[in-house]
């Protein structure tokens, strides 16, 4: 039997009961984060707290005062205990507003679900196939003061997982309105060309990933340029790698875009340099 923690009671999965008056079921009124717990230890607690936090102030939702790496750490350690789970899983906190009401919500509460997995990696793995991947070109994501964060409105991932699953792909990207790269379907994307590091700035729209900062500034330290920047597709086919990122995957690199294919040397460095930290 496994366990999930709704508003701070942990209750048996198979017993949770959520209203469907719940607006993030009703109006995908709410926003998440998925994280790893490793070796017992929840990963970058710090910048996951933070980006719920700002991702609260967004959509105005309160009490993010109580959203802290110590209130993230404290709840997971309470629902791995109830789990049986020791060391490795991955974690999925769902923040709604916990209000009734229509589009206009009566209030601006806060409620949480926590669910957890578990896992048998200890660290973060290498994908020793690569990936084939394609861009999703029927929906384009548009750029906004949303744009950022991971919201409970995710049809524009589900329409390209389902275009990814029809092609017998590995992973998509996503375009923004304007036609530029903007992320994978669950990921953020890096490009290596001519010895530089390039990522979809956030101001192109692109998820404001915990393990996109992590990589920018594990490539910094080591030297290796990056750049946030506005970028063509085109470049796919003339990179020499490319790779994705996620806060419970880690680094997976792209092996194959159209006819082209890609080295891994930069990203298994970085996956190198993330597992010594982790």
């Amino acid at each position: 039997m496994s366990f999930i923690n709704i508003n701070g009671e942990i209750v048996a999965s198979g017993q949770a009961t959520i209203s469907v008056a719940n607006r993030a079921f009703k109006y995908g009124d709410g926003l998440f984060e998925s994280m790893r717990m490793m070796n017992g230890k929840l990963m970058f607690a710090d910048q996951h707290a933070q980006r719920l936090r700002e991702g609260m102030d967004v959509l105005q939702i309160e009490e993010t005062s109580v959203i802290s790496p110590e209130f993230l750490e404290e709840k997971v350690r309470q629902l791995a205990i109830r789990n049986n789970i020791k060391d490795n899983a991955r974690v999925r906190m769902t923040v709604f507003r916990d209000s009734e009401g229509l589009y206009s919500p009566t209030a601006n509460h806060m409620g949480y679900v926590i669910e957890m997995t578990r896992t048998d990696q200890a660290d973060y793995a290498s994908n020793y196939k690569g990936l084939i991947a394609q861009v999703y070109e029927d929906i384009t994501k548009p750029i906004n003061i949303l744009s950022n964060l991971k919201t409970c409105n995710s049809l524009l991932y589900v329409m390209a997982g389902i275009f990814r699953k029809k092609n017998s792909l590995d992973e998509v990207f996503i375009l923004n309105q304007k036609g530029f790269l903007c992320e994978g379907m669950s990921t953020n994307l890096f490009v290596l060309y001519q010895q530089t590091l390039y990522t979809p700035a956030l101001e192109e729209g692109c998820i404001a990933g915990v393990m996109r900062s992590v990589v920018i500034g594990l490539a910094e330290e080591n030297g290796i340029q990056v750049i946030e920047a506005q970028i063509n597709p085109d470049i796919l086919n003339e990179a020499d790698e490319v790779f994705v990122t996620n806060a419970t995957t880690g680094i997976q690199w792209i092996m194959g875009f159209n006819g082209k294919r890609y080295f891994n040397k930069l990203s298994n460095e970085l996956l190198g340099y993330l597992n010594a930290i982790a």
